[in-house]
């Protein structure tokens, strides 16, 4: 939910939310091999495949969602839209979805917005307070040098490196992800989790405790829905903490 919060504490909530849920990551494999079948040549069908493989998404299901993508099984004709508004507490929230069914989809989301508090706006309303980057995490650990994963960041082009509580964060321009990515795992690093993601520029601490909860319930709402593929909040605490 937030992009705050542990590595563990991130991972045991998207695997209790989507372990038995391989529909978002096939619409999203779907969806990339439009581009190419061949993930050597498609970097976006690779990294699908990669966070696919990530819940453990048998190889079979892979294979046909490859397969609709590029016409060789008949598929859903998916539409991809993004809906942004403000949650409780006053939180931006961009909601990423792929539906073969967008009236049915808009209905659901502004019920959501409505139902928890929340505000869904106009197109470009929350989005100005968010950058586009790409995000690789390296867990932290006794046989990471932090100098030299600097260091492999820096000669593949990265951004920038932040350090965590049990994690670093390496941040790179969209076009440099691929780049940085690859240096990292050639100068020896595990990534624990990489993705292009928003990485919000402005954020917001809800300070009351029933908007709080009305958050945590409304990305919770989102996020159970097949339609939405992802919810991105500029919150400032750790919502998967909050939620466990």
């Amino acid at each position: 939910m937030g992009r705050h919060g542990t590595i563990a504490g991130r991972k045991a909530a998207q695997d209790a939310k989507r372990a038995a849920n391989f529909t978002k990551y096939a619409r999203v494999i779907t969806i990339a091999a439009k581009g190419g079948g061949d993930p050597d040549y498609n970097i976006a069908l690779k990294h699908a495949i990669e966070r696919a493989k990530g819940i453990n998404m048998p190889n079979d299901k892979i294979k046909k969602a490859i397969q609709k993508g590029t016409g060789e099984l008949a598929g859903e004709d998916l539409i991809e839209e993004s809906f942004e508004g403000y949650g409780p507490g006053g939180v931006a929230v961009i909601v990423d979805v792929l539906t073969d069914n967008n009236n049915r989809t808009t209905a659901f989301v502004k019920h959501s917005f409505d139902r928890h508090n929340g505000n869904l706006g106009k197109p470009g309303c929350v989005s100005y307070m968010f950058d586009r980057k790409g995000v690789i995490v390296i867990e932290k650990t006794d046989d990471v040098d932090e100098d030299a994963l600097m260091e492999a960041g820096m000669e593949a082009g990265m951004e920038d490196m932040e350090t965590l509580e049990d994690s670093f964060e390496i941040y790179t321009a969209p076009a440099d992800f691929d780049a940085v990515c690859e240096a990292i795992k050639a100068a020896g690093f595990e990534i624990a989790e990489s993705d292009v993601d928003l990485v919000p520029s402005v954020e917001a601490t809800p300070e009351k405790e029933g908007d709080i909860k009305s958050l945590i319930k409304l990305i919770n709402d989102l996020e159970d829905n097949d339609d939405v593929q992802k919810v991105t909040t500029n919150c400032a605490l750790d919502l998967d903490e909050l939620d466990a």
